[in-house]
């Protein structure tokens, strides 16, 4: 049965399960972290198993995003602007060094002004090419305070805490470029590039129509792109409930 619009912008029990959901896969990215920069023996048959510790850290460094963003609409933990800006904060640090507030301030303008030349999200010169438009993205949000953020880890990493460079490379740098252009590709990109087909609102975005696993895989649903601009409230993980509603022919009721 199709699930019902998500009129109410806070069920039951929402900062408890969207806490549990962040602490395991914050946690889950520090121990794989700490393991495959500090531990894992890249030689060997652990060389044959490393595109999945990989994939793996690739996946989870989306969910540190993901779980920022969640708490840029607050709807990580409803109600609690400074547990949301707190973990939001830890989150982006460890992804790349971010800070929280300057992504959450273009964050609200891509809301507000959607796939037009105020979006600082849209690259409104190219709006159909990849390669213009991704290079934009990196430099609006990665500059010279995030590189030397990150650099000084890498320093600290080989030169006080002992990793191997080949290992900081494979299981830091790969899985968080990797991230990087898996939430471009899945999570802006796709969603909001024009293509011949008009948009079907003011929200210029379009949802992606995989399977729920595949969603997940992806992006942690936020490929659910036109539920997450007509209900921002929503936590990352009621979007598929909600575009799985609208899927099932209910309409939007704004």
């Amino acid at each position: 049965m199709p699930a019902s619009p998500p009129d109410t912008r806070v069920i039951r029990g929402q900062t408890t399960i969207g806490l549990t959901l962040s602490v395991a896969l914050i946690a889950g990215w520090m121990a794989v972290h700490v393991y495959g920069v500090y531990a894992y023996p890249l030689a060997s048959d652990g060389l044959a198993y490393a595109p999945i510790v990989v994939a793996l850290q690739t996946w989870l460094s989306i969910s540190l995003f993901i779980i920022a963003h969640d708490a840029m609409h607050g709807s990580l933990a409803p109600g609690r602007p400074r547990l949301n800006a707190a973990i939001g904060a830890l989150c982006l640090a460890l992804y790349a060094g971010f800070r929280f507030d300057r992504l959450k301030s273009a964050h609200m303008r891509h809301h507000q002004d959607p796939g037009t030349d105020r979006d600082p999200d849209f690259h409104a010169a190219a709006p159909r090419s990849f390669a213009p438009w991704f290079t934009g993205f990196i430099r609006r949000y990665f500059g010279w305070r995030e590189f030397a953020i990150m650099s000084a880890y890498g320093t600290v990493s080989y030169a006080v805490l002992g990793a191997n460079i080949p290992n900081v490379i494979v299981f830091w740098a790969i899985p968080a470029l990797l991230s990087a252009a898996q939430l471009f590709v899945f999570g802006t990109w796709l969603p909001h590039r024009q293509a011949d087909a008009p948009f079907a609102d003011r929200h210029h975005a379009r949802s992606s129509h995989y399977p729920s696993f595949l969603s997940l895989l992806t992006c942690f649903h936020f490929g659910r792109h036109h539920e997450h601009h007509i209900y921002p409230w929503l936590p990352w993980w009621r979007l598929d409930a909600a575009y799985r509603g609208r899927a099932g022919g209910v309409q939007d009721r704004r």
